[in-house]
């Protein structure tokens, strides 16, 4: 469901501009430093399941969810590793009874939970159910609001074993804090039922929920919600794949459910799966399963892809190349091996070329790349390559050597003047957006991944000197990656970075500290101005 509307600004190149537009349109900003993993063993690796919403919107029912539990097990899924059969929104009636109680629609529901659970039970699955965090749901029932410990005994009492816990209806919260506050209440009240259920937390990105989630539930969206749009694939990827430092065990970014079968072709439903998989993101089915093609059920059994996103070290993958589109991400893995896809976001097919090094192998004089998606196994010297079809992926696992971390990490840039982090306006990815500095709040438009190409990127676009220009007052923008030497950027041991193609250093105008003011090429002083600090 789309919950809330996201602000993405295209902010364009003005020559005579040193301030960029004002990021005040995000949520608040964060101030909760990065929190431990709640650390209560129920999601030890990423939840698999399916869910009704995306394929079925408020269409759900006993039937359908009994019926799905039974493909889950008749197409290999449960063996392959899904567990949760999740119901989404409208399973309730549009009032609480007269005790406060949430009553399951019986027109939907004849049996209740209780029995759909028993019955997902049966087949050596586990139940999921949806509430919010507000006075309604998106779609209008009953919210938790107030509520949370009597329908949390509810959902214990039923047999419920994972909670999707969405925001709307919020009355009016805003602030990080309130957020986490909400949150928390439902944590504590399913805790106190005594019974374990997956704790998924449902507020799209708003208020960094990274930072803070991990000790309050198992997974936490990052997005907005995905859609049958192959560019909102696209969004969430860009918006997730910088957030690695803040997933573990116990603790998963979550750039929404699966679009595998919903209508794309199975070249992109592969990407998708692909990328999801080396993110370790929640493998969440959104399809009709009772009539799904032996296509679509092939690429979400596909065992060698799911045992990446499985895989028990508890790495997201990082990217550790991009260039016009063409983006390599890589994965360590709890067996020294390195999974790596290499994803073709244009509309023709291209040719994607990395090494060994680059996706953190090393100490070989021969890797074994073995195909994900045909199996075949092939010998290289380090060079890993493919001709990728448009919008598709190549993945492979690569054996031999020694793996170490991948040499592209993601982190805040923060001015020695300032304190304040380079900051990509209101998340946008229009080429030539303004870059300046604003309020250090762990967003994902303040997580630059360092690349070996030397270029800083954020959701797929690069730091990138004005039209080549190497004068001093040369502004910086976002721009598409194109391995020019003005989106290249040396980090020296002074704390200043300077461009490789023009040797000046990346400055805020006029040493200015407040928020929104630009960033530009300048003359080397050494000024504080001229001092970043990357972590």
């Amino acid at each position: 469901m789309t919950r809330l509307p996201r602000v993405v600004a295209a902010i364009v190149l003005a020559a005579a501009t040193t301030t960029v537009p004002s990021t005040a349109a995000q949520a608040t900003p964060p101030t909760t430093a990065q929190a431990a993993p709640i650390g209560n063993g129920l999601a030890r690796t990423p939840p698999m399941g399916w869910n009704d919403w995306n394929a079925f919107g408020c269409d759900v029912t006993q039937a359908l969810v009994e019926q799905t539990a039974d493909v889950m097990v008749s197409s290999g899924m449960a063996a392959a590793g899904y567990r949760y059969v999740n119901i989404d929104d409208c399973w309730m009636t549009s009032s609480r009874d007269a005790a406060g109680n949430l009553v399951p629609d019986p027109a939907k529901f004849p049996g209740g939970i209780a029995e759909t659970a028993a019955y997902v039970h049966s087949k050596g699955l586990k139940l999921g159910i949806y509430e919010d965090a507000g006075t309604l749901t998106c779609a209008g029932y009953p919210g938790s609001l107030g509520h949370e410990q009597q329908d949390a005994r509810s959902f214990a009492a039923w047999g419920v074993d994972y909670l999707k816990y969405d925001n709307c209806y919020n009355n009016g919260s805003t602030t990080q804090q309130q957020y986490i506050d909400r949150y928390t209440a439902m944590r504590d009240a399913l805790a106190a039922t005594g019974r374990p259920i997956v704790y998924s937390l449902c507020e799209w990105g708003v208020n960094a929920p990274w930072t803070w989630a991990p000790s309050v539930g198992n997974l936490w969206r990052t997005t907005d919600d995905i859609n049958t749009g192959f560019d909102s694939m696209l969004r969430n990827f860009h918006q997730s794949v910088g957030l690695a430092r803040y997933a573990g065990p116990d603790a998963w970014n979550d750039p929404d459910m699966l679009e595998v079968g919903n209508g794309w072709s199975a070249v992109e439903d592969r990407a998708h799966f692909s990328l999801w998989a080396i993110m370790a993101a929640p493998l969440i089915a959104g399809n009709n399963l009772t009539t799904a093609s032996a296509t679509t059920l092939g690429i979400l059994t596909n065992r060698a892809v799911i045992a990446v996103d499985q895989d028990t070290l508890g790495a997201q993958g990082v990217l550790v190349q991009t260039r016009d589109g063409l983006d390599v991400l890589s994965k360590r893995l709890s067996n020294g091996d390195v999974a790596v896809v290499l994803f073709n976001e244009n509309t023709t097919a291209r040719t994607i070329s990395t090494d060994a090094a680059t996706i953190g192998k090393s100490g070989g004089s021969a890797y074994t790349l073995t195909d994900l998606w045909t199996g075949a196994a092939s010998s290289t010297t380090g060079a890993i390559s493919a001709s990728v079809p448009a919008h598709g992926a190549a993945m492979y696992r690569v054996s031999g050597g020694s793996a170490g971390n991948p040499n592209a990490p993601a982190g805040t840039l923060v001015s020695a003047a300032s304190n304040r982090c380079v900051d990509d306006p209101n998340w946008s990815q229009t080429d030539g957006t303004l870059i300046g500095i604003w309020d250090c709040n762990v967003g994902t438009n303040q997580l630059w991944t360092r690349t070996p190409a030397g270029q800083l990127v954020v959701y797929g676009k690069c730091l990138d000197a004005f039209d080549n220009q190497t004068t001093p007052g040369t502004k910086i923008e976002l721009w598409t990656c194109n391995g020019g030497p003005n989106q290249q950027w040396r980090f020296n041991a002074d704390g200043t970075i300077t461009g490789v193609q023009s040797g000046l250093c990346l400055d805020v105008t006029g040493g200015a500290t407040a928020n929104g003011t630009a960033l530009e090429l300048w003359t080397c002083t050494g000024a504080a101005n001229q001092r970043w600090t990357f972590t």
